[in-house]
């Protein structure tokens, strides 16, 4: 019995050493064939041109394509399930934002279908960067106090458009209206760009978007920006006051960036990657192009961008329980 037990430690221990050993041979060959990157959000948002750019670069580290696919639909739930249902080999990952932890308490298991937690491993963050409320320019505010005060004059009647529901834009504006203490109804779009269409066309009056993406558009003056989310002025519109500057207390929102993979990715992968992404995010030519746009990268292990997202959901988890008796 002893000596058959010491023969079963042993092949244990060959088969953990000859298993470790795949492992990382794998991952110094990693990647041999093309890997698919989902981004769950509509072409032309931020984690869509954030994913292309990323695809780009490492593309030219690896010498092997890294595909966009964007999987709209439902909050970004399609996308994510499809990445999370996806064999867990390094070849497919997921470009998702605080969308996904957001969807942690807005939406049911059920209704996800996936536990982000549990489903996926986190990779690396990527960036992030402030937000803007605009308004069209019919609008009669010209400040964010006579935006409230119009809206607090005509509770109901004044709307916002988000990307969908859970989005970064969605649950910005029902943090502001919960702080503001006002009541404008949620428009949900299928993603920003017909968001962004939507406030500009003057469908709806008001959307909370990416300073990245809605800057272009406030140059052109196709709307009026009223106050930026972060906690300081944005670098890319500094005449334009923050929220808190605007009388909105403690009010902050971001929109963040980064990649996880499919529960089950081998680890040297996942830390491959991560080392390539982190050196990508801190590339001269990166910063400098997203520091024009208004975004800051973000550079972290796997191991503290697992307990960063794991942070998250507990403070969105927190916002949804402020708002959620309130109409959406």
């Amino acid at each position: 019995m002893r000596r058959s037990g010491i023969a079963v430690a042993l092949a244990a221990s060959v088969l953990a050493a000859t298993v470790l050993a795949a492992t990382q041979c794998l991952a110094q060959d990693y990647p041999t064939r093309p890997v698919r990157i989902i981004v769950p959000f509509g072409a032309g948002g931020p984690a869509d041109v954030a994913a292309r750019l990323l695809g780009n670069v490492l593309q030219e580290k690896f010498g092997q394509s890294f595909v966009i696919e964007n999987h709209t639909g439902a909050g970004g739930v399609i996308g994510t399930l499809e990445a999370a249902k996806s064999p867990p080999d390094g070849y497919t990952l997921l470009m998702m934002s605080n969308t996904q932890t957001a969807n942690e308490s807005l939406l049911t298991q059920p209704q996800r279908k996936y536990e982000l937690m549990r489903d996926l491993v986190p990779i690396a963050p990527v960036n992030y960067s402030d937000l803007v409320i605009v308004v069209h320019p019919s609008v009669p505010a010209k400040t964010l106090q006579e935006f409230i005060a119009l809206a607090k004059s005509q509770p109901g009647k004044l709307n916002y458009a988000s990307s969908g529901q859970g989005t970064p834009y969605h649950m910005a504006g029902e943090l502001f209206k919960t702080m503001a203490g006002i009541d404008v109804v949620h428009v949900p779009y299928r993603n920003s760009g017909e968001a962004r269409s939507g406030v500009i066309g003057g469908q709806v009056q008001m959307m909370i978007d990416a300073v990245t993406t809605m800057a272009p558009n406030i140059a052109e003056n196709q709307v009026r920006a009223l106050a930026t989310t972060g906690k300081v002025r944005s670098s890319v519109l500094p005449n334009v006051p923050t929220a808190i500057e605007a009388g909105v207390e403690g009010y902050e929102a971001t929109i963040w960036l980064g990649l996880m993979a499919p529960a089950g990715t081998p680890k040297p992968v996942i830390d491959r990657l991560n080392a390539a992404i982190n050196d990508a995010v801190r590339r001269p030519d990166i910063v400098k192009l997203w520091t024009k746009q208004g975004a800051v990268a973000m550079s972290m292990t796997p191991e503290a961008f697992d307990k960063f997202l794991r942070g998250d959901i507990v403070k969105w988890a927190d916002v949804v329980k402020k708002f959620g008796d309130r109409p959406q």
